[in-house]
């Protein structure tokens, strides 16, 4: 028997639609980014950009389990001395809630060329609307 290894070229890349109204932030994440790799395909080849795009819609209203809602914080460095900058979970929710789910899939997609490539399939918006409704996207149930 020999494997069949796929070619880009050979590549089908759908559009999904996630609802992100009431799911657990990790939970969600975990199933969007398995969507975003390709993990969920028989065809999967792990040094191949093989996911699929990913539209996920009412990001302003993931939940999060336990006291994460006041206790989580987001660290940023930009690399001069003294410059972290610590930002709250409930702050990033009144000025910037689709970087929550943005940041929790970043989380778990490899951090190299192909995790930077992925992550540009991910396309997060706060309420319903949505500008790509002509790609027709098929609704995803987690």
């Amino acid at each position: 028997m020999k494997t069949r290894s796929l070619k880009a070229a050979e590549i089908q890349k759908d559009w999904y639609i996630a609802d992100a109204d009431g799911k657990t932030l990790g939970r969600f994440a975990s199933e969007i980014a398995k969507i975003l790799r390709g993990k969920h395909k028989p065809t999967f080849t792990p040094n191949l950009d093989m996911g699929d795009f990913v539209i996920v819609i009412n990001a302003d209203k993931v939940k999060l389990s336990g006291n994460k809602e006041t206790k989580k914080t987001y660290f940023k460095h930009s690399g001069y001395v003294g410059s972290t900058t610590f930002t709250k979970l409930d702050h990033m929710r009144r000025t910037y809630p689709q970087r929550i789910v943005e940041k929790a899939v970043w989380g778990m997609l490899p951090k190299n060329r192909l995790g930077r490539a992925i992550i540009k399939h991910l396309k997060v918006y706060n309420g319903e609307d949505h500008p790509h409704s002509a790609q027709q996207p098929k609704i995803l149930e987690f």
